[in-house]
């Protein structure tokens, strides 16, 4: 389906893209920390959410 330089183009490619991802996360790391404190908590509390809608679904419909 897809021949040899196409397939070795592409394992290239992400290769490359997951090091400039490292690289740039990396560099701005302290950054992050410090503008992105809080968004730990409005993650558990946004999971917790979906999970109580999952279980309300699941014992409304029985």
């Amino acid at each position: 389906m897809f021949s040899t330089g196409q397939i070795i183009f592409a394992c290239v490619f992400a290769l490359g893209f997951v090091i400039i991802l490292f690289y740039a996360y990396h560099k701005d790391k302290k950054l992050h920390l410090k503008n992105y404190k809080g968004v730990k908590w409005v993650a558990l509390v946004f999971l917790f959410f979906i999970i109580i809608l999952f279980i309300l679904k699941y014992f409304l419909k029985n």
